[in-house]
């Protein structure tokens, strides 16, 4: 059923978490029976990359039957000025994409990094970028799932930059997690869209029209729910997603 392929970005409670009223494992409970989701895990809510946390994790969402749609990594980013932030977020990088394997994620976002208010790359930064995402793409290609950016800060949110990423990687593992802004630029990255946030702008929007763009084009990811506002989670989630699964019912029925 196309449903099955919702999942809800863990980031949508980062207010109830900041709060202490949601933890990573009161999340998958939501998923699984408040939601009838899977899942999209943000690394803010991991407490551990240490292998028992994450074997936990990966039991929480089996004996649940959640699938991992994405695992969203914050804080290794490629790109840092300085060498010594550079490559502890390489490290931090490395330890999520083990984590990711262990929990069996379907795709992974680590994003290219600069400056946050940057529209462009340099020479230096773009060349290290497609090194990494290179590399990454290669340790994703033998484990079985696929590792790209996110079109949602500094020079990532410029079309043309991620279309130069994407082609200059060129690797089957490699894609975007395309965050809809419901423009003209998402459909330059929709060859390589790996996987959605769609934000509650979208869902109180052009959602048929930007779920409709990716279906045409053959996509076979998860539809991802994302919500930013920190507050009234539970139940502006719960709006969203029905949104979302309206559309895929429409398409069902044929509509």
């Amino acid at each position: 059923m196309a449903t099955d392929r919702v999942s809800l970005a863990s980031y949508a409670f980062h207010g109830l978490l900041a709060d202490g009223k949601m933890d990573l494992f009161g999340y998958l409970e939501s998923c699984k029976f408040r939601y009838q989701v899977q899942a999209d895990i943000w690394n803010g809510m991991l407490i551990s990359t240490e292998t028992d946390y994450l074997y936990k994790v990966k039991e929480a969402l089996d004996s649940r039957g959640l699938v991992l749609a994405n695992l969203c990594v914050d804080e290794a980013h490629i790109w840092e000025d300085d060498e010594d932030a550079r490559e502890a977020n390489h490290r931090n990088a490395l330890a999520h994409l083990e984590a990711a394997e262990i929990l069996g994620a379907r795709t992974v976002r680590i994003d290219a990094g600069g400056d946050p208010r940057a529209r462009v790359f340099t020479e230096q930064q773009f060349d290290h970028i497609i090194q990494r995402y290179r590399e990454y793409a290669r340790r994703a290609l033998d484990g079985g799932y696929r590792v790209g950016p996110e079109n949602h800060w500094g020079a990532e949110v410029v079309p043309e930059n991620m279309r130069r990423i994407c082609e200059a990687v060129d690797h089957p593992a490699f894609g975007v997690l395309l965050h809809f802004r419901g423009d003209a630029g998402d459909r330059v990255m929709v060859p390589w869209a790996m996987h959605t946030h769609v934000s509650w702008e979208i869902t109180e929007g052009p959602l048929t029209a930007c779920m409709g763009m990716l279906r045409d084009a053959g996509y076979e990811g998860y539809w991802g729910v994302e919500h930013h506002s920190g507050r009234n989670e539970y139940t502006e989630v719960a709006v969203q997603i029905a949104r979302v699964r309206d559309v895929l019912w429409r398409w069902q029925r044929g509509e």
